[in-house]
């Protein structure tokens, strides 16, 4: 017994310093981000463009902190994330409901199949594609095709979370649905998917937060813009395009530390949205 008891405590402490040395590299990465990124976040920071190399090279020799922001990234990637949502929730979920209520047919498998591949595809790659199936019809970069880029690459994750979600309901709801005299579709679209509400939510969420954060695909779609544009057509920002741009100029070196701590708040916070929906939501 003796033996058990000293095993037993060897094993947790064990657990518990490689779980502790697993979070190290995070908590180093997130007080280095906040320790650099504070200074420049104020007001301006919210609602001025992207500072010019002039403008931050000024601000540099007097010891001020840079002027401007980067409302333009805010704005575009609000824009593209909005667009690439109401694309891809719609597939995603009906998508996911297939796959759910077929799981053993060949064109389920198939649909699984392409949905693990693309989810595996490298962001730049689905840049690729969006470049040719959007901008080279449309004859330029625009905010829509950095929305269909994003777009592709939230499908797999909502597909799959939408029928993981409702492979956990019950039984018994759908064939009480039936044997109410209700159809299959009224089933399925107004008691099965309200019931997984929590699921589905969490899912849209993890993957807008997962995509959030893409440059290489933007690069090659959206490819930037210095001012705040609306127009779908015509080339937009986003956060990680700006933090890509102040890297490759030393004068704003101090505008990635605050771009970057923005968008690991930003994506913090939908993190913690979707684990408390999940909590509130949970099936049974």
């Amino acid at each position: 017994m003796k033996s058990r008891i000293i095993k037993d405590r060897v094993f947790f402490g064990a657990v518990c310093f490689f779980s502790a040395l697993t979070a190290i590299p995070l908590v180093v990465i997130i007080w280095e981000v906040v320790k650099k990124g504070y200074k420049q976040i104020n007001l301006s920071f919210f609602t001025e463009t992207a500072p010019s190399t002039l403008d931050a090279m000024l601000a540099k020799s007097t010891g001020e902190l840079i002027p401007g922001g980067i409302a333009n990234g805010i704005t575009g990637t609000l824009l593209m994330v909005a667009i690439a949502a109401v694309i891809a929730i719609p597939v995603g979920i009906m998508g996911g409901i297939y796959l759910s209520e077929k799981p053993k047919a060949m064109f389920s498998n198939v649909v699984r199949f392409l949905t693990d591949l693309l989810q595996g595809t490298p962001s730049i790659v689905i840049g690729i594609i969006a470049y040719a199936w959007v901008v080279k019809p449309l004859g330029s970069y625009s905010a829509l095709a950095g929305s269909v880029a994003l777009a592709i690459m939230m499908l797999p994750l909502i597909i799959r979370s939408t029928e993981e979600t409702l492979k956990m309901l019950p039984t018994s709801l759908k064939e009480a649905g039936l044997a109410l005299g209700a159809s299959y579709t009224s089933v399925i679209l107004r008691v099965l998917v309200p019931s997984a509400f929590g699921g589905l939510f969490t899912g849209i969420l993890l993957a807008i937060s997962r995509v959030m954060g893409e440059t290489a695909p933007l690069m090659l779609t959206a490819l930037g813009s210095t001012a705040i544009n609306w127009d779908v057509t015509l080339p937009t920002s986003a956060v990680p395009l700006l933090i890509w741009e102040f890297y490759n100029d030393p004068n704003l070196i101090d505008m990635i530390w605050s771009s970057s701590l923005f968008l690991l708040m930003l994506i913090l916070v939908l993190n913690i949205i979707a684990k408390h929906i999940a909590k509130k939501w949970r099936i049974g």
